[in-house]
């Protein structure tokens, strides 16, 4: 349902497997694509991690609709299911490797909040975005609301939800919710050229910058302790490799010390 496959040691694919269902999204996915997030979290030589949805027709639609009978017909089950959901997309937010949303085709509802989660999304033109929940009834939870308002604003998100229209990459792009729309032929290779920058890049310059915007937009302002954690990269041997590197006109290979 959810498939790692390893590029490089720098370097892996989180796939959404289910492209006979265009990557709806199940519990059991919810609770596989945490873990597989949780996993990789924990990787000290991982750079970057891609998602992306199997098939080339869609990133993900959101939640498989023919579940919620069995799995979140009441708000006591839709509360359950709820946790689940929401410790994915924490997981993903909060994992401390740089992250792209490798974006092909539809990528609506939940599929628009796992993308959101991701640090960059790159598109194809022909992709659709949108949240269309109101014509079931239903809210977007104050949790998942949470990461659209992080990616857009306040009346773009309200836009969104409210009118419930699906639209294309170029407007995507006018609401902040993609970085780069390009030809779909193109959307592998442009993330891969994303990704490459990103792992030559020295790997703890890169978890701490997003250590530090995190902290930013979690605590409204840079505390002590984040300004202070600003200058430890002075520290670490990739300094002195990329200083060096510099100096000498040469390419920095960074060890991740």
């Amino acid at each position: 349902l959810i498939k790692v496959n390893k590029k490089n040691k720098h370097l892996v694919e989180v796939i959404i497997n289910t492209p006979e269902k265009l990557n709806a999204m199940t519990k059991p996915m919810w609770i596989e694509l945490g873990k597989v997030f949780n996993k990789l979290s924990q990787n000290k030589n991982l750079r970057c991690i891609i998602v992306r949805g199997q098939g080339g027709k869609s990133f993900s639609p959101g939640n498989d609709i023919g579940e919620f009978k069995k799995e979140r017909s009441s708000s006591k089950l839709a509360k359950s299911y709820g946790k689940f959901l929401h410790g994915t997309l924490g997981a993903i937010f909060n994992c401390p490797i740089p992250t792209i949303a490798l974006i092909e085709g539809i990528c609506v509802g939940g599929g628009l909040e796992i993308a959101a989660c991701c640090d960059i999304r790159i598109c194809g033109k022909s992709s659709r975005f949108g949240v269309p929940i109101k014509r079931l009834g239903l809210t977007m939870a104050a949790k998942e609301l949470e990461v659209l308002l992080k990616v857009t604003n306040y009346s773009t998100a309200m836009e969104i939800l409210f009118e419930g229209r699906v639209f294309g990459a170029d407007e995507a792009l006018e609401k902040r919710l993609v970085n780069r729309v390009v030809k779909d032929k193109l959307v592998e290779q442009e993330t891969y050229k994303s990704a490459e920058l990103i792992c030559e890049g020295a790997p703890k310059v890169a978890r701490w910058h997003k250590q530090f915007a995190r902290s930013i937009l979690k605590e409204g302002k840079v505390t002590e302790k984040i300004n202070n954690l600003g200058y430890k990269c002075y520290d670490t041997q990739d300094f002195k490799i990329g200083y060096q590197s510099f100096l000498n006109k040469k390419k920095p290979i960074f060890k991740n010390k």
